[in-house]
């Protein structure tokens, strides 16, 4: 039996639904299995009956991984925790490597899930992460939208994400920092191991976990200050956006999106261009938004005149009756 606090595994746990079970996302990382054992613990006390599943997704990168995920599943096998092991299997991209893999693991995790009905997985993301995630995005100059020191991209990791438009990856760790999860492990006498690749600095993220390590706790709390005010104004930018999006935008028939023309002059034109974007990553079926600056042109050239043409596998066709949106029959 784990002997946790109620109001740890509470703090982090009890604003999510658990209704259609979780899948876990567990690499045999400190972060990862302390996430795993804390929502063991929140749902045998609140929800016994839930269905949980461990996942660990086998990258096959180096030699030690499928002994890792071994010892995951005889960790697992000792609280009863029904596991599984996922390897990504096939050639490895020799350029653009961790982005790669990310992928791999999240469509292999998104797999998982839809076998078991399961459409929530919970990923082991730290406020160390997070803190990360700022400092690289803030390196290559993201922003409002996508550019600059302030909104979506500085915001960091979302605490929730819809994959492929049908599992929600959620990452309730975002709040706690690592140091407080290695704690509480040590509390429990278990053990995790460490990915060599984390200290790896050929790699970004290790490079940016360095140069953290040597800043101040302020600096630490800055960033992460930074990075809550403007995922609050990501929030704030995204509820303009569904509220321009229930009011000027309909559906004639399947496959086809109408927006009234006073979509056009609405008044805030950032949610605008924000609700374009995920207006055409909806009707054209990709995971990601057209960037921003595509978004933006997009839209002043709708603004300007009537025009038909493609942005994200969608063709934006204006008229005087409507802006209409269509998949690409390609």
């Amino acid at each position: 039996m784990l002997d946790i606090e109620p109001e740890f595994s509470t703090r982090i746990f009890s604003h999510i639904d658990f209704t259609s079970g979780a899948v876990a996302a567990v690499s045999g990382g400190g972060d990862s299995t302390a996430l795993l054992l804390l929502l063991k613990h929140h749902l045998d006390r609140t929800a016994p009956a839930t269905k949980l599943l461990a996942v660990t997704i086998d990258h096959d990168l180096r030699p030690g991984s499928a002994a890792e995920a071994q010892a995951m599943a005889k960790l697992c096998a000792t609280y009863g925790i029904p596991h599984r092991i996922l390897t990504w299997s096939g050639p490895k991209p020799l350029t653009g490597l961790p982005a790669a893999a990310r992928e791999a693991r999240y469509r292999l995790l998104a797999e998982a899930a839809r076998a078991e009905g399961i459409g929530l997985i919970l990923t082991g993301h730290t406020a160390d992460d997070q803190a990360e995630t700022v400092l690289m995005r803030h390196a290559r100059n993201e922003g409002p939208g996508d550019a600059g020191m302030t909104g979506r991209g500085l915001a960091g990791m979302a605490p929730a994400t819809l994959y492929g438009w049908r599992e929600w990856i959620v990452r309730p760790l975002l709040g706690t920092r690592r140091s407080a999860l290695r704690d509480f492990l040590r509390g429990e006498h278990v053990g995790w191991a460490d990915d060599p690749t984390n200290i790896d600095e050929a790699f970004e993220r290790p490079r940016v976990r360095a140069a953290l390590a040597g800043e101040s706790v302020e600096h630490m709390e800055g960033t992460l200050m930074l990075a809550s005010q403007a995922a609050v104004e990501r929030m704030q930018l995204g509820a303009s956006a569904a509220d321009l999006i229930h009011r000027f935008a309909s559906q004639p028939a399947i496959g086809l999106i109408r927006l009234d023309p006073g979509f056009l002059c609405a008044g805030d034109e950032r949610a605008a261009v924000y609700a374009l974007r995920i207006l055409l990553a909806t009707t054209g079926g990709i995971a990601f938004l057209p960037d921003q600056a595509r978004g933006e042109a997009l839209f002043g050239r709708l603004k300007a005149g009537f025009l038909c043409a493609t942005l994200s596998r969608t063709v934006v066709d204006s008229r005087r009756a409507g802006i209409l949106l269509r998949r690409e029959a390609r």
